[in-house]
């Protein structure tokens, strides 16, 4: 599900602002983008927000503001400093240059003075940025359950549908034999009208069709997926991938029933039914 989440904390001469953002995703893929300096604490900011979160892709940004000197310290190297005074009053005698090298002159030459990088404590960093991360992650989470609540009385009402569909179906299924059996004797009669109907073999040849379009399993198994996906529904824990589950079997049960059924009602209705599924298959991929 999508989403947006900020937070902040800061110390005496740090503060970190960390955002993230959420799209769908069929798995948890948590993407972090932070300053090279505080690479390390990747791994611990990725299994935090997993805590919180257990499908869609996420992009982590932690941007640092340092309010005291940075992550750099200067070393002055007095020896090459007094090396390089030495050498250019040597050769201001040399060529009878009386001026003295200034300091100015002494700092700029190579190596004199030389920035470095300060490694800090990650330990110490790490619970301020996970205060943040937590600030940032915990409005994600509540975004989403808002949008999930939303979803979830979409995906009840279009079960309902479902539910009316199936039991349309029911309702069908048992006057297609009695309908085949009456066109059977029409067209029979149509041939000859001195041909007499074989009863036998009409109830052998009923007995077949009615055994080839049978549904009853199929209509079993579509109310048990019903009601299961209204127990997960109701249920507080992740379920989009159980969900996914669900709606490729309802899919697979609408398919056998349309491929059974020989007729022209529930031929409908399976359609109509399928069209559901699929719109209950698109509000999953959304679903955590």
């Amino acid at each position: 599900m999508t989403g947006y989440g900020r937070g902040e904390n800061e110390t005496q001469e740090k503060s970190f602002t960390v955002e993230i953002r959420s799209v769908n995703h069929r798995f948890c893929e948590v993407v972090v983008r932070l300053p090279k300096y505080y690479i390390a604490l990747e791994d611990r900011i990725r299994k935090l927000i997993q805590e919180y979160v257990s499908r869609g892709r996420l992009d982590v940004f932690v941007n640092v503001t340092d309010r005291g000197r940075g992550n750099k310290s200067i070393q002055v190297d007095k020896d090459l400093a007094m090396a390089y005074y030495n050498a250019l009053e040597e050769l201001g005698e040399t060529l009878g240059i009386s001026d003295k090298p200034g300091i100015i002159d002494i700092a700029r030459l190579p190596d004199v003075i030389i920035t470095e990088d300060v490694q800090e404590d990650l330990d110490l960093i790490w619970p301020v940025l996970q205060k943040a991360v937590e600030e940032a992650v915990t409005k994600i989470v509540e975004m989403r359950t808002t949008e999930g609540s939303r979803l979830r009385e979409d995906l009840l009402m279009r079960t309902g549908r479902l539910e009316q569909y199936t039991e349309t179906i029911a309702e069908r299924a048992p006057v297609v034999v009695a309908e085949y059996r009456e066109k059977l004797k029409t067209r029979l009669k149509e041939l000859d009208a001195e041909i007499e109907i074989d009863e036998a073999r009409l109830a052998s040849e009923l007995a077949v069709f009615a055994d080839r379009s049978n549904i009853s399993e199929e209509l079993v198994r579509l109310r048990s997926h019903f009601q299961e996906l209204r127990t997960t529904l109701s249920q507080e824990e992740p379920a989009g991938r159980k969900l996914d589950f669900l709606v490729q079997e309802l899919n697979r049960e609408f398919n056998t029933i349309g491929s059974k059924a020989n007729d022209t009602a529930i031929s409908s209705m399976v359609i109509k039914a399928k069209s559901e599924v699929e719109k209950i298959r698109e509000q999953v991929q959304n679903i955590e």
